[in-house]
């Protein structure tokens, strides 16, 4: 019916209809219009071209402050017709967006929240708008906030407050309406939900539980609604938090590792949560997922400890806590997410930390697994991250006994691969790497600097224009490292690298040039 009512020419008629006086031809006409609407792309449009849409927000606007029973009718009315004109269509929202919608719903929520009709009209419309990303600013300059707060309080039934949390969490992405929600006292009722439900095995609250906890973990991830629920560590929330993490309840323990991990987005917060005992805590969390433990959880558990391991105070503290031997126990973890996280975790403790970066890369079975994980083509983080722990063993322990394990481990292969990649930091820790490994195990590792063809990588890198100065300075100071190998030697003296060498000697970067210069001498005595 609704396309011959567009070919009939109806639409335009109709929505002149819209200016009338009348309560019950408004009421009629707006009731039309949504059927049109519903589901039909040329409705719509018809709708859109007759400007039905902004009368219809002009009327909303106006009608807006009068709470009497014939006036909500037809406020419903509108807002379902609005609902049905712009549902699932992304263009026609934004316009509505545009048209001032947005603070004109939120108004009518507050006046109009003892009207359930009307109420769910308007969250069913949050709910859509929310999604796009040019509503969050319009969202965070209304009270919406307080409004939803205030409307979940007063919630008692499931299926209620399940539709508020719908339109929560899209809004919980943007950080302003995080800042303002927690202001409104949202993470209180979070709290109490996850009270009220947490010893329940109905499948209603084991959902709610999940989404109140969830919803309080992205309320964290702001910086200002973070650092406000922190409270100096001494907060309610922190506190309560802090008390998920030993509960028997998976949804709780994920949900309060994932918090830690939050909360631990600054030093300061990192410093006072080691002082306080949360690595021993996340240890023994750790420790109850070992045999056939909860990915989320284990990969939580490590997200927040690799977190709380940048601070440099925190980790001499963290690795005489036994960090590296908890997070070692899931080596054999055949999960990338689990595996992403442990390197990652691994690679922060050993930072600087000469000692442990020593202990580690004499560990036989972690460099194994290391360079088995450096081939995990199908894992690019799995396999960046294996890469940089293994020359963070090298360059943080300055070890022979470390360089001689990772060239029987067949590792020297994946940092000289390493110094290609696309990304400047990582190229430069390998050619650190391999440095060292020049300068102190170049015997051992001649034969595999030989195979991985390096002398050609160095060669290509200093000729590239494009190379950043830090990578032509340590490539340089390689290839002079290099020189100590009678078969290496060879190879840059085939090369003609002075031809390259005496170009960058008038490089614009003072350190470059000074490396060529150096270089230039020695290739030239060498030769």
């Amino acid at each position: 019916m609704r396309i011959p009512c567009v070919d009939a020419g109806l639409i335009s008629p109709l929505v002149q209809l819209l200016t009338s006086k009348d309560q019950e031809v408004l009421l009629q006409t707006g009731r039309a219009l949504g059927n049109i609407c519903y589901d039909s792309h040329e409705g719509r449009s018809a709708v859109d071209q007759a400007g039905g849409a902004q009368i219809v927000i002009d009327h909303l606007r106006s009608l807006c402050s009068i709470t009497d029973p014939a006036n909500e009718k037809l406020l419903t009315v509108f807002c379902g017709m609005l609902m049905n004109y712009s549902n699932e269509n992304d263009s026609l929202q934004a316009q509505l967006i545009n048209m001032g919608v947005i603070p004109t719903l939120v108004k009518l929520l507050g006046i109009h929240c003892q009207n359930a009709a009307l109420t769910e009209m308007c969250l069913v419309a949050f709910g859509n708008l929310a999604e796009l990303e040019s509503s969050k600013e319009q969202f965070a300059s209304t009270n919406i906030a307080e409004e939803l707060v205030r409307l979940f309080k007063k919630q008692i039934e499931h299926d209620k407050r399940e539709m508020i949390f719908e339109v929560l969490a899209p809004l919980a992405e943007n950080d302003a309406i995080k800042l303002q929600l927690v202001e409104a006292g949202l993470v209180e009722c979070l709290l109490e939900i996850v009270q009220q439900k947490v010893d329940s095995d109905k499948e209603d609250d084991i959902a709610e539980l999940k989404t109140a906890s969830d919803l309080m973990v992205l309320l964290l991830l702001g910086d200002e609604s973070m650092q406000k629920l922190f409270e100096g560590g001494k907060g309610n929330v922190f506190q309560r938090v802090l008390s998920w993490i030993p509960s028997n309840n998976h949804q709780l323990q994920l949900a309060g590792a994932l918090a830690i991990a939050n909360f631990a987005r600054n030093d300061g917060n990192c410093i006072h949560m080691v002082d306080n005992g949360i690595v021993e805590k996340l240890m023994d969390l750790l420790d109850r997922h070992v045999e056939d433990g909860n990915v989320t959880v284990q990969h939580a558990a490590l997200s927040a400890l690799r977190n709380l391991a940048i601070p440099v105070v925190n980790k001499a503290k963290m690795l005489s806590a036994g960090v590296t031997e908890a997070v070692l126990k899931f080596l054999k973890s055949e999960m990338p997410p689990v595996q992403f996280k442990l390197l990652g975790t691994l690679r922060m403790l050993i930072d600087a930390q000469a000692e442990a970066a020593e202990q580690l890369g004499k560990n036989v079975k972690l460099v194994e697994r290391l360079v088995e994980w450096c081939e995990a083509k199908d894992h690019a983080g799995v396999m960046g991250e294996s890469n940089r722990l293994l020359s963070a063993l090298i360059r943080h322990s300055k070890s022979k006994d470390v360089i001689k394990t990772i060239v029987q481990s067949g590792g020297i292969k994946h940092l000289v691969t390493m110094a290609t990649s696309e990304h400047v930091i990582m190229q430069n820790e390998a050619l650190v790497a391999l440095a060292l490994i020049a300068a102190l195990e170049l015997g051992t590792a001649e034969k595999d600097l030989e195979s991985a063809k390096l002398v050609q990588i160095l060669h290509r890198l200093l000729a590239d224009e494009r190379s950043a100065p830090e990578i032509k300075y340590n490539s340089m100071v390689l290839i002079c490292a290099l020189m100590g190998s009678e078969s290496l030697h060879k190879e840059v003296q085939d090369l003609a690298f002075l031809d390259v060498v005496s170009k960058l000697c008038s490089h614009e970067n003072k350190s470059v040039a000074q490396q060529a210069s150096l270089t230039e001498q020695r290739l030239t005595v060498d030769s």
